[in-house]
C-alpha cells in the first residue's frame, strides 16, 4: 500500500494480470524530449519527420553520482544517483516501389552484348 512504502493498487493493472504499477512520468518525459530533439534535428538536415521510425534504442547505465547525506548523531550515509545513457537511433522507413505491369524483360550481359555484336 501506499502508507507502507510499497507500490500501490492500480486498477489499470488488472489489464496486465497485476495489482500494482506505476507511472514513470520523468522518464517518459525524457524520452518525449529525446524524440523532440530528434525530430527537429531532422527538420533541420532536411528529412520529413513523418518518415522517420526507431530502428535501435537502447540504455546503458551510467557512472553513480556521489553526494552525502546528513543523519543523526554526526552520522554520513551516501546520496547516490544512477544516471543513464540513452541511444536512440532514427531511420528512414523503406518506401516500397510498384513492379511493372510489363512483367520481366530479359536482359542481356554485357558478356553476351560484346560477342553478338559485330566487330568492325
Amino acid at each position: 500500500s501506499s502508507y507502507t512504502g510499497g507500490v500501490g493498487h492500480k486498477a489499470q493493472c488488472k489489464r496486465h494480470n497485476a495489482v500494482s504499477g506505476r507511472w514513470p512520468e520523468k522518464s517518459c518525459r525524457f524520452m518525449l524530449d529525446l524524440l523532440t530533439n530528434a525530430e527537429s534535428n531532422a527538420e533541420i538536415q532536411g528529412i520529413e519527420a513523418e518518415t522517420l521510425h526507431i530502428s535501435h534504442i537502447q540504455v546503458n547505465r551510467a557512472p553513480c553520482l556521489r553526494r552525502r547525506t546528513y543523519r543523526a548523531h554526526g552520522r554520513i550515509n551516501p546520496y547516490m544517483s544512477s544516471p543513464c545513457h540513452v541511444e536512440l537511433i532514427l531511420s528512414q522507413k523503406q518506401v516500397g516501389v510498384k513492379k511493372a505491369a510489363g512483367g520481366r524483360k530479359n536482359r542481356v550481359s554485357k558478356l553476351e552484348q560484346g560477342a553478338t555484336a559485330p566487330t568492325q
